[in-house]
C-alpha cells in the first residue's frame, strides 16, 4: 500500500515508506513487474544493504536509505546519466535542509562529499522484464552516523555524517521530501534540455577538478589530472600527452 503523500510531494511520483526491508534495491526489483509510474521506496531499517560491486553498505538506523524506481525506455548510456541527476538532487536537498552549501562537493561517479568525507552514495541498477525497462537508483545518506573507518574499503574516502559535519539533525522523511522535489526538477531538465545543463551544474560542484587523482578499473590503475567529464558523463583524465575517457571506475584522491 502506498503511504500518505505530503502536500509538497512532486506530482507524478509515488511514495512508499517501509519500517524494514532487506535492501531498497531488492525491494525495487520485487515491485518492478507492477510498476506503473516512478516510485520512491524509503526504508527506515535495512537488514542487507549493499553498495557498488555487491559490497555491504553500513546502514545504522536513523540514516537515509531509499531507492527511486523509474520506468525508462532509453539506451543504457542515457540511463546512466541519472547518477549525475541524483547527485545534483542530493546536493540541493542537503543545502536546503542544512542551510550550508560550504564544504559540499560531488565525487565522480556517484558520491557526495561533505568537508572531504563521504556523506552519501548512489548506485544505479538497470531493470528489464517482459518488455518493461527501467532503472533503480539506490541512495544512502549518513544522516546521524557514519561508518567507522575500518568498515570501509582501504583507500576509500573517510565516512562522514550530516550531524557530525554540519550539526544538522535530519530525519529520513525530511530528506526524502527534499530529495524527491529536487530530483523531479533535475529530471525535467534532463528530459527537456539534455545533459548539457546537468553536466555544467555537476562540474560546478565537482571535487578535485584540475587535480591529480587515481582511477581503478579491474586490475588497472591510471593516475593523472582530472580534466572534466564529457557529454556522456565519462571522466576525462590527462596522463602526460594522452587524454583517457573513462566510463566506469573507482576514484581515489
Amino acid at each position: 500500500m502506498l503511504t500518505s503523500v505530503p502536500e509538497d510531494w512532486p506530482g507524478g511520483y509515488d511514495r512508499v515508506v517501509l519500517a524494514e526491508t532487506d535492501s531498497t534495491l531488492d525491494e525495487a526489483a520485487r515491485r518492478f513487474d507492477t510498476l506503473r509510474r516512478p516510485v520512491w521506496l524509503l526504508a527506515l531499517k535495512q537488514t542487507r544493504a549493499r553498495g557498488r560491486r555487491g559490497r555491504p553498505w553500513v546502514a545504522p538506523e536513523g540514516n537515509f536509505a531509499a531507492t527511486l524506481l523509474l520506468p525508462l525506455a532509453e539506451d543504457p548510456e542515457t540511463i546512466a546519466l541519472r547518477s549525475f541527476v541524483a547527485a545534483l538532487a542530493l546536493h540541493e536537498a542537503i543545502v536546503c535542509l542544512t542551510g550550508r552549501p560550504d564544504g559540499l562537493s560531488l565525487k565522480w561517479p556517484n558520491d557526495v562529499l561533505l568537508n572531504g568525507g563521504k556523506v552519501a552514495g548512489i548506485l544505479l541498477e538497470g531493470m528489464q522484464r517482459r518488455g518493461l525497462a527501467g532503472v533503480a537508483i539506490g541512495i544512502g545518506v549518513n544522516l546521524l552516523q557514519a561508518p567507522a573507518p575500518e568498515e570501509v574499503e582501504a583507500r576509500a574516502v573517510r565516512p562522514a555524517s550530516l550531524l557530525q559535519e554540519a550539526g544538522a539533525r535530519v530525519t529520513p522523511e525530511e530528506m526524502l521530501n527534499a530529495l524527491a522535489n529536487a530530483y523531479a526538477a533535475y529530471e525535467v531538465s534532463l528530459r527537456t534540455l539534455g545533459f548539457g545543463p546537468i553536466r555544467q551544474a555537476w562540474l560546478h560542484r565537482a571535487s578535485h577538478i584540475g587535480q591529480q587523482i587515481t582511477t581503478r578499473f579491474g586490475d588497472t590503475e591510471l593516475s593523472g589530472r582530472f580534466e572534466t567529464i564529457d557529454e556522456k558523463g565519462h571522466l576525462v583524465l590527462q596522463t602526460g600527452e594522452t587524454r583517457h575517457k573513462i566510463a566506469a571506475a573507482e576514484v581515489f584522491f
